[in-house]
Formats: C-alpha cells, structure tokens, sequence
C-alpha cells in the first residue's frame, strides 16, 4: 500500500497540494509494484487541528477525481501486482466517508478506531471494505500517556466488538480489514509487544496491515529523528510481520517493501 498525503504537513515531509506532484508519484508507486493506493489529506499528526470537512473533500477531488486516468496510463510490473490498483481512503469522520465514497474509494482507512456504526454503514452500502484501526480517544488528539496492563488483550477485546459492531451494521465481516494501530495511543514497549505477537491477531481470520513506515517507534529504539532515514528499519519490521500474519504493508518508499514482498511471495 503507497501512501500518497494530499498535505502539507506530513510527519514525514512528502506531502503535496500539487495535483501533477501527487499524479506524479501515484503512477511512480504504482509502477514499483504498489496493490493499493491510499490517499490521505488531513496529516494524522496530533500537533495539528482537523481540517475542515470541506477542505478535506477538496483535497480527497484533486486525486480522486483522475483516479480512472491515472492508473488507466499504467502497466502492472508483474502478474502478482493486484490490478487495477485498489483505491483507499485514508479518513475518518462519517462526512467525509460518504464523499469519498462517492469518489470511488473501494475501501475507507479509518484511524477513528469506529466508535459507532456511521462508517460501517457507509460502507456496507457502497460494498466498500473498511479497515478498522486500534486506537483510544479521537483522532486528532494525543494520547500519550495511555497505559495498557496488556495491550494483546485489550486488541483482542476491541477488534471482537469492533467486527460485532461493524456486522450488525450491515457490513460483512469479508470486507473488514484490521490495524493494530502501531504509535497511535501506544508507547515504545507497547508497540513493541504488538510486533512480537501481532500473529495473535490472525485468530479473527481477517487481513491485517500493518503500517510499519518511518513510524515514531523506530526512532525510540534506534534515534532516528528524521522520518525520512527510517526506510531501513522500515523493511526490517516489514519483513518481520510478514512472517508473523501481515498481510498488507503501508509504506512511503513503494520500491523496497514491493522487493521485499514478491521475495517471500516468489
């Protein structure tokens, strides 16, 4: 999955609100193997305000509006690559989810941890899969002294209610996707712990991503302050999880991870 940010301040400096910058590196990444496509255009970074409903959509149109046309100019590199590339949406407020549904998105990235059914629903009536992230809190907001007694199992105990949830909305558990969340409502040792037993999570029988990219825990173990120097251990923990029941991989730097999967895949 190639992160693609329709922003300008991106945790890790590779946003654009250039509609030919964003074209640009969506045909790049799909030209290195990328199966998925996920569009962001609000930052996660919790030392920034939500944006506007409206300014969002905007944002979500620039791309999403030429999707057909953009991947419509591209070949697959190989017959494992999926295609067409699926379209994601990374967002979270049930506004936003109906718009960008109407854009096309075949699957809603939703960081809001799914406090109630809105999105489920919006989903479920698109025939669009929702990926439902582990969080606490809203999104937007730090959380950063959450303590968990044992973050397995509280992630075990969230993804049954969340699925419940998502289910009784309408929504087949066939298009659910989980994500533990990593950094978000979490410290080093927490995320550490979700890498050391994430195949626990498999017990659902549900694709997990993994969004394993340039993420702050990287630079609490190794001391990297800028995002962009963390690719290296990015494939390492990549690499780890595919071996663990990772399924889906959401990365910045499209070219390593997609080597680093069709080697296992081969």
């Amino acid at each position: 999955m190639g992160i693609v940010n329709v922003n300008d301040d991106s945790f890790s400096a590779d946003g654009s609100l250039e509609k030919d910058v964003l074209v640009a590196l969506i045909r790049q990444q799909i030209a290195q193997g990328a199966d998925v496509i996920d569009i962001g255009a609000e930052s996660a970074r919790t030392n920034r305000a939500a944006i506007e409903v409206e300014e969002e959509l905007r944002r979500f149109r620039l791309v999403m509006g030429m999707w057909q046309e953009i991947w419509q100019a591209c070949e697959p590199i190989d017959a494992q690559q999926v295609w067409p590339p699926v379209l994601s949406a990374n967002t979270w407020r049930p506004e936003v989810v109906r718009g960008v549904l109407e854009l096309g998105a075949e699957w809603v990235n939703d960081m809001s941890g799914l406090p109630d059914a809105q999105n489920a629903r919006l989903c479920a009536d698109a025939g669009a899969a929702l990926l439902i992230m582990h969080s606490v809190g809203e999104p937007k907001v730090p959380h950063f002294h959450q303590q968990w007694d044992d973050v397995m199992a509280s992630m075990l105990r969230f993804f049954e209610e969340k699925i419940a949830l998502a289910e009784a909305a309408g929504l087949s558990r066939e298009c659910l996707m989980l994500d533990p969340g990593i950094d978000f409502a979490k410290q080093k040792e927490d995320n550490l712990t979700v890498y050391r037993n994430l195949e626990q999570l498999t017990v659902f029988g549900r694709p997990l991503l993994v969004p394993v990219s340039r993420k702050t825990v990287i630079a609490d173990v190794l001391g990297i302050a800028d995002p962009r120097d963390r690719d290296a251990a990015t494939i390492a923990c990549l690499t780890w999880c595919m071996q663990r029941g990772g399924n889906v991989f959401r990365v910045h730097n499209v070219e390593a991870a997609s080597q680093v999967v069709r080697c296992f895949c081969d």
